[in-house]
């Protein structure tokens, strides 16, 4: 995800912040201390980063039990909505999917029983009132909050917890594919509630509701994508006819080769043919504007770019191509030698076709 850096590495996973987290504390900061005094300013971005630990205690809750299954997590990126766990992979066995989509509020309520526990000890009343955050001190208002974000996330609306619980059940039933396009479509009819709701009574509702709605809708497309995609290597996807330039060429060479037909990415090549980067259109426009037309390609073209083997599958291909952060990437055979190229749009053509020749 996009603007956001790395705060610390725990386990093998990057903990990431968005930079509108950073804005929010900033906010809350500013807004209690000018209102209601540094004292209570202090007191509200210690409740805040608290909370913000427990959400960390919950996610880390679904990557070990993940990885107890061999699936790595990359990283976690605190949102003020909540973090977000980004799975290697989603498992397609439903025993797996459901114990991990249980062990993050399994985590919560953990917290939630142990601050329970010390309030009771310590002689501190106990009260929970869903109207009003906050009803006593650090340790009573995190056993609140922990109680209120237990149970919003067990609500069966994908992609929350409850709604991968809900998937993993329906999954022992159906294929993965219908049971995520059911979780889903009952993912977004409840945001749609909420969303209605949101804008009677409290606007951030509007805003969960709008996260649950797109997310729910993204999952689903990434499932079937992944669905139509099984079985395919990268052999089958990439573009065997393209064009390519010499390392030597000018920007005003690739503007006429780009102009000649469909191309928009070319591979940049040596004179032995072998690949030392790849130019795309972006590439090339921004080239043109910062250095002009008679500028070599290789001033401006991507460097480093991964060479994706014969035979790679399908999904490993796709997230090296994501991972890039280019729209396209060279394919080359064991002798190192190019063969091909494969392009997000070629990927997203053939899903198309599988998708529409797939019996339903």
């Amino acid at each position: 995800m996009s603007w956001s850096f790395r705060l610390v590495r725990i386990l093998g996973t990057d903990v990431k912040v968005h930079f509108t987290f950073v804005l929010l504390l900033g906010f809350l900061w500013f807004s209690y201390q000018r209102t209601e005094g540094p004292e209570a300013a202090v007191a509200m971005v210690a409740l805040f980063l608290a909370i913000f630990l427990c959400v960390l205690l919950h996610e880390f809750g679904h990557i070990l039990m993940a990885r107890r299954f061999g699936i790595r997590t990359p990283d976690v990126i605190l949102l003020p909505i909540g973090g977000v766990a980004r799975l290697e992979r989603i498992p397609e066995e439903p025993r797996q999917e459901l114990l991990i989509a249980l062990a993050g509020p399994a985590v919560t309520a953990a917290i939630a029983a142990g601050l329970y526990g010390w309030l009771e000890l310590s002689g501190q009343p106990v009260v929970f009132n869903p109207t009003v955050v906050g009803p006593g001190g650090l340790a009573a208002e995190l056993f609140q909050i922990n109680v209120l974000l237990l149970g919003f996330n067990l609500i069966p609306a994908f992609p929350l917890d409850g709604g991968r619980v809900l998937r993993a059940l329906l999954s022992t039933r159906m294929t993965h594919v219908k049971a995520t396009r059911i979780a889903a479509m009952t993912g977004q009819g409840l945001a749609m509630i909420f969303g209605v709701a949101g804008l009677v009574h409290n606007p951030i509702w509007v805003l969960i509701a709008l996260f649950v709605f797109f997310g729910a809708g993204q999952e689903a497309a990434m499932v079937e994508t992944r669905a139509a995609g099984r079985g395919i290597i990268v052999d089958q996807m990439m573009i065997t006819r393209y064009r390519t330039l010499p390392i030597y060429a000018t920007l005003r060479q690739a503007v006429d080769l780009l102009l000649e037909g469909e191309q928009r990415e070319f591979p940049v090549v040596d004179n032995m043919g072998a690949v030392e980067g790849l130019l795309s259109r972006d590439h090339l426009i921004k080239g043109l504007t910062d250095r002009g037309p008679d500028s070599a390609v290789s001033e401006v073209m991507a460097r480093n770019v991964p060479r994706l083997p014969l035979g790679l599958p399908f999904e490993t291909a796709m997230a090296r191509l994501r991972e890039s952060g280019l729209p396209a990437l060279p394919v080359v055979d064991t002798a190192g030698h190019l063969v091909g190229v494969l392009t997000m749009d070629n990927i997203t053509d053939l899903i198309l076709v599988r998708r529409a020749v797939a019996p339903s």
